[in-house]
């Protein structure tokens, strides 16, 4: 018993079954997550969720009748501690940043690496954001081809950040974890954690999802 509550309970939303077959497989053989329900339709998966009150739900974009863009939200305002995590077909960054408006804490896209689908529930459940490496990648190199067009971008929208607390700022904002932030940084875990306090205390917010959605409200990050 006490096995089964240590699991993410998980809900499926895709219009296409064998798609939930799937997911479902990959997620028993974890091990660590549970699903607790699916549907095929978001409209009934909204009403499901109001009473299964799952950890994270993974949510197709494209389905018949109301859309898992637009369905987002009610998801959140059924079950507000529940977590979403968009897996589409699209790897347009487009896509990705309709989904993160929409209050989205993560994206894959189905032709991922199967591997990545864990440590994306898990980044996702732990407070983090996670959009799918080779998405993550193109936002990184439209934010450094701003570096190089001016040294300073973030500094008219956020100029009570640091020079490294922007480049963090925009790190985590695409994705990336602490870790990988300090690598490409090239500092130490402790200085990242500490440059994420500082952002998280002066710009009031509390997750690398709200990060995101910050950096693409003031239009730091483009499609």
């Amino acid at each position: 018993m006490s096995d089964i509550q240590t699991k993410i309970s998980i809900f499926l939303v895709d219009d296409e079954s064998l798609v939930r077959a799937g997911l479902r497989a990959l997620l028993e053989k974890a091990g660590s997550f549970e699903v607790v329900g699916e549907s095929g339709d978001a409209r009934d998966a909204i009403e499901r969720i109001t009473k299964v009150k799952p950890e994270l739900v993974i949510l197709d974009i494209r389905m018949p009748g109301l859309s898992g863009l637009d369905a987002v939200a009610p998801i959140k305002k059924a079950s507000p501690g529940t977590k979403v995590l968009i897996a589409s077909q699209h790897e347009s960054r487009d896509f990705v940043f309709q989904a993160l408006r929409a209050g989205a804490d993560g994206y894959i896209t189905k032709s991922s690496d199967p591997r990545e689908l864990a440590p994306a529930i898990e980044s996702i459940h732990r407070g983090e954001s996670f959009v799918t490496p080779r998405v993550a990648a193109s936002f990184l190199g439209a934010v450094r081809s701003e570096h190089e067009g001016d040294p300073e971008p973030l500094a008219r929208n956020l100029p009570g950040l640091t020079a490294r607390e922007r480049e963090v700022f925009q790190l985590i904002a695409v994705g990336k974890a602490n870790k990988e932030v300090a690598r490409i940084l090239e500092i130490s875990l402790g200085t990242v954690k500490k440059h994420r306090e500082n952002l998280q205390r002066k710009l009031d917010i509390h997750s690398a999802a709200e990060i995101a959605r910050v950096a693409i409200r003031e239009g730091l990050l483009t499609p």
